[in-house]
């Protein structure tokens, strides 16, 4: 089976259907294509089913493709039978080299010679897990942040062993079905999105170790601070804006020593039996009892708001 053109897939395969990959499923389904879905997880189908439902109504309001038909989804026992006519697979199975490694070269001696193959791993290196595969030009990182079915970002990034045009490709897909997809230009223990995040907590982490701040003014000060900012533009063109007139050059100019001393004084911390307590308390007190679904619900309200009005301004712009 010939690739497609990006712009022209129709049937996907979603292998392990987790928070992630059902997630992933019922983005898919809400761009037209078809969904083929399997997961070895007991009454998997039932909760994929269900998650699809419930995401159902945002992805409604936030805009269905053309062709979006809830029903385009079937359930199979196997990734090979999964995997059988898809023209692009999305792989979201457990993060661990042990489950990766076999699992892709399952999908990799079951699909069609050039489907390319994506794996959703949040830290993994492709060069790492299809290192069994016989044919790993085609494999690629297609790494979503949580939930998929709402932040746009996909990092892209290829081993060793990938093929130039099969990142090429993949990132034309995403685009082509409404992700922003960027490209990674070499592979990275953490990639790139959660390099940033991890280097971010760590310094969050050092601060309560050194009792500096509460675990809930810490989270204050990014998420009604530079959080607020980030969802518009990076630390890049934040700083650029932050030199006024004269745009990064002034900034480096007047402003990058002083940054450059506090880069001096950040900490590395480690998560001593000490320090956990401490965290996990921090975080109790902040949530107030509110559960891990009652958060991911308003994380979520939130960013349907955040990603209307963001979309609300760039048409805005294009006028």
């Amino acid at each position: 089976m010939a690739r497609p053109k990006p712009e022209e897939v129709r049937r996907v395969a979603v292998i392990g259907t987790g928070t992630i990959g059902a997630s992933w499923a019922a983005y898919f389904l809400s761009r037209g294509l078809e969904v083929r879905a399997t997961d070895p997880a007991p009454d998997a189908a039932g909760r994929m089913n269900q998650f699809i439902d419930k995401a159902w109504p945002t992805l409604e309001r936030l805009g269905l493709g053309a062709m979006a038909d809830r029903s385009k989804i079937s359930f199979h026992a196997t990734p090979e039978e999964a995997v059988e006519g898809a023209e692009f697979v999305q792989e979201n199975a457990l993060e661990t080299k042990e489950v990766k490694i076999p699992l892709l070269a399952r999908i990799d001696k079951a699909s069609p010679a050039d489907t390319v193959v994506a794996s959703s791993t949040s830290g993994l290196m492709m060069s790492v897990i299809s290192r069994s595969c016989r044919r790993p030009q085609r494999f690629v990182v297609g790494h979503p942040f949580n939930p998929p079915h709402l932040i746009p970002l996909v990092e892209v990034v290829g081993g060793t062993k990938t093929a130039p045009e099969t990142v090429d490709w993949s990132i034309a897909f995403y685009n082509a079905i409404g992700k922003r997809a960027i490209r990674i230009n070499r592979e990275m223990p953490g990639h790139l999105a959660n390099r940033l995040q991890a280097a971010i907590w760590r310094e969050a982490v050092y601060l309560v170790a050194e009792g500096v701040a509460s675990v809930a003014d810490i989270d204050a000060a990014i998420a009604h601070g530079p959080g607020l900012r980030w969802a518009i533009m990076g630390p890049h063109l934040t700083f650029h804006l932050g030199g006024g007139e004269g745009g990064m050059t002034n900034f480096l100019e007047h402003l990058g020593p002083a940054v450059e001393s506090w880069w001096d004084t950040l900490g590395s911390p480690r998560l001593t039996e000490e320090l956990r307590p401490k965290l996990i308390a921090g975080v109790a007190d902040e949530v107030q009892g509110r559960s891990v679904a009652e958060l991911a619900a308003e994380r979520d309200a939130a960013l349907i708001a955040i990603l209307e009005a963001l979309a609300k301004t760039r048409r805005r712009k294009r006028k």
